[in-house]
């Protein structure tokens, strides 16, 4: 028997039983994974909009999340949220002004019949009829495991017809260069700068306070640099960088699974983005999550994601050549081939972004929160990359 199929005498793909009828205004949309039968409907209620439509399924729960994942990803919807593994898990996915969450549990079977599988999967579809709402109430915020792309806005579930303004509106904005300020403002919008947990007092700020002179740590540019890639590509999961699980064996020793940066960190060094036991580097056990970012690790870390490709090789001689750095004999040599490729960046190089015209890279300095965002508004290279504004644009038309 081929998963997903039925056998000869089983009620067929959209076959439900008689007592239970799928409602007539139910999504043709919404994918539906053909051998699982319905069980249940809980109908809108009151202030509740949202109907609910339980499955189930004798297939198991790996491949229904492929089934949905593959669905999701082929026809134009915009993946909020995925399962963190293909064993169970919630996806909030969109598309023009629909939103449905698929949650995928696999569970035990009791008083299994001689041909029946002991195990089963419980599917469960929550939708709202003519899009009037949202479940965005099971949307996750960032720094959840499951997080992916920008956050919602908070009125999502009164007007999902409006454009969304930015996050939050800093009363600080003015202490920001004016060269980088717009930087900060739409990638604001894109909910890049969002905490992942409130416990995470290092780093939390005043409210409405953006202190773009303060010091970034490494733990809140790693936080920031996959919620921006992730926001930029939100419609392009190849070019998402995944968050990594609980289960996930740390490649750090203090960052634990429990931390609750762990995910966007973890996820960095199992993509080969940042140095660690994984990409070979035996000697970056630490990541030092509180410790500043420094100039060099920022754009360590940042250009591969513009280049998509190995980096060039480089040495003292070519950076002095290209860029004239006085200072460049400070630079970690791990960094000179991610500084060498920015360079290769033209206009879009995030030194100039960043830094404007400099002779002196000052590669230990530390980074402050302005000068990051100013990295991670744009992503790729030469007329080929996206910016915060692309990404804005993109998203009000997938929301019109």
């Amino acid at each position: 028997m081929i998963f997903g199929e039925t056998k000869e005498g089983e009620p067929q793909p959209g076959q439900n039983q008689p007592s239970v009828q799928l409602p007539a205004d139910f999504p043709q949309d919404i994918p539906v994974y053909q051998n699982a039968q319905l069980q249940e409907i809980i109908p809108a209620s009151g202030s509740d909009k949202r109907v609910s439509t339980t499955w189930l399924s004798p297939d198991p729960s790996n491949f229904i999340s492929s089934f949905y994942r593959n669905q999701f990803q082929t026809n134009n919807w915009q993946i909020l949220q995925q399962p963190t593994d293909d064993v169970e898990g919630t996806f909030a996915a969109r598309r023009n002004d629909l939103l449905v969450n698929v949650s995928i549990q696999p569970k035990s079977v009791t008083n299994a019949a001689a041909n029946q599988p002991q195990t089963a999967t419980s599917i469960k579809i929550e939708y709202v009829p003519n899009s009037t709402a949202t479940a965005a109430s099971n949307i996750p915020t960032a720094g959840n495991t499951q997080f992916i792309g920008p956050v919602p806005p908070t009125n999502w579930a009164k007007d999902n017809s409006t454009t969304p303004t930015v996050a939050s509106e800093f009363n600080d904005i003015n202490k920001v260069p004016q060269q980088l300020r717009q930087y900060i403002q739409d990638l604001a919008a894109l909910g890049v700068f969002s905490s992942a947990s409130s416990t995470n007092k290092n780093n939390n700020n005043p409210a409405n306070q953006f202190e773009p002179g303060k010091i970034i740590t490494r733990r809140e540019y790693a936080r920031w640099l996959v919620n921006a890639n992730n926001a930029m590509y939100a419609n392009n999961s190849a070019k998402q960088i995944r968050l990594a699980g609980e289960s996930t064996q740390a490649a750090f020793t203090d960052v634990s699974s429990q931390d609750a940066d762990f995910p966007a960190i973890q996820g960095l060094a199992e993509a080969g983005l940042i140095p660690s036991p994984l990409s070979g580097d035996a000697t970056a056990v630490l990541f030092r999550p509180d410790a500043p970012l420094t100039r060099e690790q920022l754009i360590l870390w940042k250009v591969p994601l513009d280049t998509r490709q190995a980096l060039p090789n480089a040495n003292l001689e070519a950076v002095k050549e290209t860029w004239g750095f006085q200072d460049a004999g400070k630079i970690d040599p791990k960094a000179l081939r991610a500084v060498l490729a920015d360079f290769q960046n033209s206009e879009q190089a995030n030194i100039r972004r960043i830094f404007g015209y400099t002779t002196l890279f000052q590669p230990k300095k530390p980074v402050t929160r302005a000068e990051a965002a100013g990295a991670l508004w744009y992503f790729g290279s030469q007329g080929e990359g996206i910016s915060a504004v692309d990404a804005l644009k993109l998203k009000q038309t997938t929301t019109q």
